[in-house]
């Protein structure tokens, strides 16, 4: 049993494999039976999606908290420390509730299961739908890891599902066409269940309507049953109601369809909102590590694909469109990474590529031969590269920090420590 939250997190963070290894979700649905189904005990909201269902999620909350709801919410990755994956109107779990719970799992694990682990995302999920059948919660907010269907999180039945975006990301796992990845992640939809949908690319989106129809879940796609109306940094809200110069915490077009999104979920879950307190709910909805603004000089963003630097891009050419953009990079070998370097390159005045101490990590090597920039450099140590190129910026300068959300989070840890943040 673990005695410590060190001894805890040591040990699940090295089950990023399962050991068990049954159909998909079945370990799941063993552990959550011996424990009574707690899955059962709470109304939830879940949230699919290639980038977006972060900050989707977390627009939601703010929303349902200024109603006076009591909203726990699951999310990954965390950027500090495990708790923060696991909160209640945005307080993390105590340790003790946390080892507690963690000890419960093994017990079940080791009895029901051989003592064959799950992954560690579906050992924190568990974790989650266990400390939250216990509270006394009106809602929890669920994000997939992974797709959808066989993600460990799909063992709900929600009031109202979201998949925010379709893109091209995990194709070794979700598929290597939009219709393939869309048909995993709409495996959260759930039969007579609303669904709310953001995605643009049409093979994905006819996929989801597709599913969405044979399972009877009705339907509320972003641009055809509701709109969202951009003008800067506020946009005009059209749906079953109307909203006009909604103002945002969170900056780029992108965003305002997350804030779209979110008001229709959360319109669906509530039926009745009240104008003031979703407008400022919005102004507060502000999400760590996306488009997150340093020294007025320097952006952290988790843009992990393609889609997610487009995005960025856009937001910086929109909010900074006369500076000079210092980019340093490092993410995952599990991703595309050639298009969402061929598109910072096109902008870049300065392309920087890093690594992170995971064992899944792209070499700083790997990057830099994808990027085709003529002022291209690799530096194996992240560290002493931010520090360096923080140094030497001007007043023309942005310095981007983008990448893996993992990569961030250890970035923001830095800053943390350094008291830059």
């Amino acid at each position: 049993m673990f005695q410590t939250m060190e001894q805890c997190t040591d040990f699940i963070f090295r089950l990023k494999a399962s050991q068990y290894k049954g159909e998909p979700l079945q370990s799941a649905h063993i552990i959550l039976g011996a424990l009574g189904n707690p899955q059962h005990k709470t109304k939830f909201i879940h949230f699919a999606g290639s980038n977006g269902k972060g900050s989707t999620l977390n627009a939601t909350r703010e929303i349902l908290m200024a109603h006076g709801l009591t909203v726990g919410a699951f999310i990954s990755p965390h950027l500090e420390r495990a708790n923060e994956r696991v909160t209640i109107n945005k307080q993390q779990i105590l340790d003790e509730d946390f080892l507690r719970i963690a000890n419960l799992l093994v017990r079940v694990i080791v009895d029901k299961l051989d003592g064959k682990f799950p992954s560690f995302f579906e050992f924190m999920t568990l974790l989650a739908i266990v400390y939250f059948s216990e509270q006394k919660l009106d809602v929890a907010l669920l994000e997939t890891g992974i797709g959808g269907r066989l993600d460990s999180t799909n063992v709900i039945i929600p009031e109202v599902s979201v998949i925010t975006t379709i893109s091209l990301e995990h194709t070794d796992m979700l598929g290597d066409t939009y219709a393939l990845i869309a048909a995993e992640k709409a495996g959260i939809i759930k039969a007579g269940k609303p669904v709310v949908v953001g995605v643009k690319n049409e093979e994905a989106l006819s996929v989801i309507k597709e599913t969405a129809h044979k399972l009877q879940a009705p339907i509320y796609t972003l641009s055809e049953q509701f709109f969202a109306k951009s003008n800067q940094v506020r946009f005009d809200y059209v749906g079953e109601f109307m909203l006009k110069d909604v103002e945002l915490a969170m900056l780029g077009e992108h965003q305002i369809a997350n804030a779209a999104l979110a008001i229709t979920a959360t319109k669906l879950f509530l039926q009745e909102l009240d104008e003031v307190k979703l407008r400022d709910a919005l102004k507060k909805a502000k999400w760590e590590g996306r488009f997150e603004w340093v020294r007025n000089n320097i952006v952290l963003d988790g843009a992990h694909n393609s889609e997610g630097t487009t995005a960025l891009i856009e937001t910086l050419q929109q909010v900074v469109p006369n500076k000079k953009y210092v980019f340093i990079y490092a993410a995952l070998q599990d991703k595309d990474h050639a298009l969402s370097i061929q598109l910072m390159d096109q902008v870049a005045s300065e392309m920087n590529f890093t690594q992170i101490t995971l064992p899944r990590a792209a070499t700083a090597r790997q990057l830099f031969e994808q990027s085709n920039h003529q002022q291209k450099f690799a530096s194996g140590n992240w560290m002493e590269l931010v520090e360096q190129k923080m140094a030497h910026l001007t007043a023309d300068d942005v310095l981007v920090i983008t990448g893996s959300l993992y990569f961030i989070a250890e970035v923001r840890s830095y800053f943390l420590c350094k008291g830059w943040l």
